[in-house]
């Protein structure tokens, strides 16, 4: 499959075209932002870590019923995934109580829900991604009623599946983030990434943070932490 020019570059990506044009090069970046681009680092290995894992864990999926854009593992640090047309919206589950849920309604982190819960928010770095109803996503013509419940049905089934996993590994699934695409014949599917990036993952018995929080908040031990990630999956660090 060869490589050629970048089709868009973006906080953690960039995205080439190839001479197939249903398919695109997703190459992982080191790069680390925050707070819609406000903070910005780097974090070593990043992009391997993320590369990886959300390679891993869309071929998971999928085999579980859940359509992905993922095709092939290229290298450590590139994917193939099939050119999608992204929808707009942010799609955040949370299992615990975290990061901007606590500040927004004044509550501790770690209180564990008793099922899961779902928001979301438009895909815009201009207004600052704001919380919308789902209501709000149909007026804004982003998805139509039908695409609306089959995302939100598999963002949920997304969850059970990654829960059981993370848990096999003694992490918790704090919360997470989902993007999804159509296709030519507008089937969605599950795009972008799922990664320590856009993961807050938990030690399941310390509550030590494996994940980005870890570079929004200064904490430090960034590199360590995926890496854990990393070698809790596949027995090996970057």
């Amino acid at each position: 499959m060869e490589k050629r020019e970048m089709l868009y570059e973006g906080k953690a990506k960039k995205v080439f075209a190839t001479d197939d044009p249903q398919l695109v090069i997703v190459e992982y970046k080191d790069d680390a932002t925050a707070f819609n681009g406000q903070k910005k680092g780097t974090i070593a290995g990043k992009g391997v870590v993320n590369n990886r894992v959300t390679n891993f864990l869309m071929q998971m999926l999928a085999a579980a019923g859940i359509p992905t854009h993922f095709v092939q593992e290229l290298s450590d640090r590139e994917a193939l995934v099939t050119k999608v047309e992204i929808i707009p919206l942010e799609v955040i589950i949370r299992n615990i109580s975290a990061g901007s849920f606590a500040k927004r309604y004044g509550v501790e982190e770690g209180i564990v829900f008793d099922e899961p819960t779902i928001e979301f928010s438009y895909k815009n770095d201009d207004l600052g991604d704001p919380l919308i109803t789902e209501e709000h996503a149909l007026a804004l013509k982003l998805v139509g009623p039908n695409e609306i419940k089959r995302i939100r049905t598999m963002a949920f089934q997304i969850n059970t599946i990654l829960k059981d996993f993370f848990a096999g590994i003694n992490v918790e699934l704090v919360d997470f983030k989902l993007e999804f695409g159509r296709v030519l014949n507008d089937y969605i599917v599950l795009a972008d990434e799922i990664s320590p990036d856009t993961c807050r993952l938990w030690d399941a018995t310390t509550h030590e943070k494996l994940d980005k929080d870890r570079f929004r908040r200064d904490m430090g031990g960034e590199v360590e932490a995926y890496n854990e990630i990393m070698y809790r999956i596949f027995g090996e660090k970057c």
